[in-house]
C-alpha cells in the first residue's frame, strides 16, 4: 500500500476568516501555518485530519465535497444552528448513514456523515 491515511484537503476560498469561523463551528481548530506568500489558514479536526484554506477564488464544481464524521447528526446540527449554520439538505442512505449537506462561505459543499 502506498498511502497510509488522508493528510489534508485543500479548498480555495474567497474569505479566509469567514471560512475559519464556519469550520471552527464544526469543531475544527486553526493551527500554525507557514508563510506561503498568499492568504490562507490551516485547520485540524481530531488528531490528524487537516483542512487547508487557500485564499484564491474557488473553481466551479458540481457535487464536489468532503465529509466530516459525526456521532450524532441531530446534535451536530443543533450545535451548528447556534452559529446560524443550517443544512442545505439532509438525507439517509438506508442502513449506511444519515447525511447533512452544508455550504461554507466560499460555496464549498461539506457533508456531515453519521454512520448507522
Amino acid at each position: 500500500m502506498v498511502g497510509k491515511a488522508l493528510h489534508h484537503v485543500s479548498l480555495n476560498v474567497t474569505d479566509v476568516r469567514a471560512c475559519v469561523a464556519f469550520y471552527e463551528a464544526m469543531g475544527f481548530r486553526e493551527i500554525e501555518r507557514p508563510e506561503l506568500g498568499f492568504d490562507g489558514a490551516w485547520m485540524r479536526i481530531g488528531d490528524a485530519g487537516e483542512l487547508h484554506l487557500l485564499g484564491f477564488p474557488p473553481p466551479e464544481a458540481v457535487g464536489q465535497h468532503f465529509a466530516v464524521h459525526v456521532d450524532d447528526l441531530d446534535e451536530a446540527l443543533s450545535a451548528l444552528a447556534a452559529n446560524d449554520i443550517t443544512p442545505d439538505r439532509t438525507s439517509e442512505i438506508d442502513g449506511i448513514c444519515r447525511q447533512a449537506f452544508l455550504t461554507d462561505p466560499a460555496g464549498n459543499q461539506v457533508e456531515l456523515n453519521q454512520p448507522l
